[in-house]
């Protein structure tokens, strides 16, 4: 594995090609005051983080919920609202978690404070990697490093896929329900994370808010701009923060 100067770099992406951690230099910028109707949301994360940083108890987080929702965008906010600490930040593909227990042991000894930021995760049926992932949450005999947290967005809430099937064996005991072993082993994973966050397709006036924010030191006739960026909403179907984004980077 190459090197990394953690004093002076702040994030980094693993690479598999090479099984290595390559620093990144250009850090999305977002912030928290970008991110509109989420603040629940924005002050849990937040406030979960600098706990961690602080070296108190703090929680494993999964935000889930509707795509564009601004998930990925908050973890990335909160990054940068911190970064000035010893917070650092690792990304890690879904795809390349089989490689998770040989980053964590690169990082257990160190003195800064890890995210691993791992996006739009989700298993299909069959797929063994979360395995890996339940592992570094929970530790094995040995405990998780006190210096690292797993940061990750979903669109499912409990990452695996639930059949209809899976809830056949489902069944009621003295007014107790008792899941079928396979529900049982999904429901597993999504809780080793102790701070859920759920997002929800916003409201058309939410959606026109983030337009106004994208569009505020711009003089244009707000009626017009939101009759455009309405029709934009209506082909995508969707009317999502990163729609809007999506029709600011078209309309200017």
């Amino acid at each position: 594995m190459v090197e990394i100067n953690w004093q002076r770099t702040r994030a980094a992406i693993w690479q598999p090609d090479d099984s290595s951690l390559r620093s990144v230099t250009q850090i999305d910028p977002i912030r928290l005051e970008q991110l509109i109707g989420i603040e629940s949301q924005k002050e849990q994360l937040l406030a979960n983080t600098k706990r961690f940083i602080a070296r108190q108890p703090a929680n494993n987080a999964l935000l889930w919920g509707a795509r564009g929702t601004g998930k990925s965008s908050l973890i990335k906010a909160v990054f940068n609202e911190l970064n000035h600490q010893e917070l650092r930040l690792i990304e890690v593909d879904r795809d390349d978690l089989a490689h998770l227990p040989r980053i964590v042991n690169g990082i257990r000894d160190l003195s800064q404070r890890f995210l691993i930021f791992c996006d739009d995760l989700s298993f299909a049926e069959n797929e063994r990697g979360y395995r890996q992932l339940k592992s570094v949450l929970d530790g094995s005999i040995e405990l998780p490093p006190e210096n690292l947290l797993i940061y990750a967005t979903s669109n499912r809430r409990h990452l695996l896929p639930e059949a209809m099937r899976d809830n056949l064996e489902t069944r009621v005991e003295d007014g107790e329900i008792h899941y079928d072993d396979a529900v049982e082993e999904k429901i597993s994973l999504s809780d080793r994370f102790g701070l859920w966050l759920s997002f929800y397709s916003g409201s058309l006036d939410h959606y026109l808010q983030v337009v106004d924010s994208l569009f505020n030191d711009r003089n244009l006739n707000r009626e017009q701009l939101h009759a455009a960026a309405l029709l934009f909403a209506a082909a995508r179907g969707s009317r999502s923060g990163r729609t809007a984004l999506q029709f600011f980077n078209q309309f200017v």
